[in-house]
């Protein structure tokens, strides 16, 4: 399948492994892109830019396919030193870069010089164009249903992926909800040039995650999500467990007068707790309404296999079958 995703990041399948935190690894970025999608490190997961360095490096020893860094700009008293990790993505030679957060304006200079290419992860339509308006080749459309953040505008994909097909110029793919071939095609009919998944990538032999969470996705229906941090607009879709339920129950106790030292013990450093060694209360962690879509765990190259199997199916045979001859 060729898309304008396809070709720009030279890749087989129009599908991407979005940054997860102390998820993408270079063991899930290799194998995606072994198996022709678009694997990607997430860059803050590794502590300093000599760490992320290292990990572009073992990467590089497991593929020869493209695959990309994530870097997230987050406001921070004390910020990571960007600087630093740009300079270890160009210097590791990495030619795809997914940016979110904040505007990523400030590194577009030195990113373009480098040959890389950017896309920009986007929950709206005026994110999308502002993105577009400083150079990004690309965005990822994040829609209401994703893990981790959506925005504060609640727009669902139906509506949000034909929106950005009518203003942007650049191509885009379509986050939040993607799963399988169903996905794809309903993402490419609506506009989109391909999909980034996040939390079914998760769900993969390949994922260096404990087994634990991996199980509690295939065990969890698109009922299972909870929306926090929704008084301080910094609203995170994670899976509901006792963790969660504290932060909620703290969030309608204090109602405005919520701070986010409230809620730091469940949201706080959990991450390597639970995707490391499989504490599923340690604290809330970013999934999406996509699980209650996830009922196994394949490897990867299984997963996309299935997906392009299923999305060609889709086209020629039963959409095919609705048009009168």
């Amino acid at each position: 399948m060729k898309t304008r995703i396809t070709e720009l990041f030279a890749i087989e399948h129009p599908i991407i492994q979005g940054g997860m935190h102390f998820v993408g690894l270079a063991e899930l970025a290799a194998a995606v892109s072994n198996a022709g999608g678009l694997g990607i490190i997430t860059g803050l997961t590794q502590r300093t830019p000599e760490a992320l360095g290292k990990e572009i490096a073992r990467c590089r020893e497991m593929t020869d396919m493209p695959f990309g860094v994530n870097l997230t700009f987050l406001p921070s008293v004390t910020p990571p030193d960007y600087p630093g990790y740009v300079t270890a993505i160009i210097d590791g030679g990495v030619k795809v870069v997914e940016t979110a957060g904040n505007n990523p304006q400030k590194w577009m200079p030195a990113l373009k010089e480098a040959g890389i290419k950017v896309i920009h992860k986007c929950t709206s339509v005026r994110h999308s164009l502002k993105a577009e308006s400083i150079g990004c080749d690309a965005v990822s459309v994040d829609g209401f249903e994703c893990g981790g953040h959506p925005g504060e505008d609640d727009v669902p994909n139906f509506i949000l992926l034909p929106r950005a097909a009518e203003e942007l110029r650049i191509p885009f793919v379509a986050s939040g909800g993607m799963a399988d071939g169903r996905s794809l095609v309903a993402a490419l009919a609506l506009g989109a040039e391909g999909m980034n998944m996040g939390t079914r990538f998760m769900a993969t032999k390949e994922a260096p995650i404990h087994e634990n969470v991996k199980q509690a996705l295939v065990a969890a229906s698109e009922l299972d999500t909870r929306l926090i941090m929704r008084p301080l607009r910094n609203t995170e879709r994670v899976l509901a467990n006792a963790a969660v339920d504290r932060l909620l129950e703290k969030e309608r106790t204090l109602g405005a007068d919520l701070k986010f030292t409230d809620i730091i013990a469940e949201v706080g450093g959990v991450y390597p707790k639970i995707m490391q060694q499989g504490d599923m209360d340690a604290g809330a962690w970013s999934c999406g309404m996509v699980a209650g879509l996830i009922h196994d765990v394949p490897t990867c190259k299984e997963l996309i296999d299935r997906i392009m199997v299923e999305a060609d199916a889709l086209i020629r045979q039963r959409l095919s079958r609705l048009v009168a001859a």
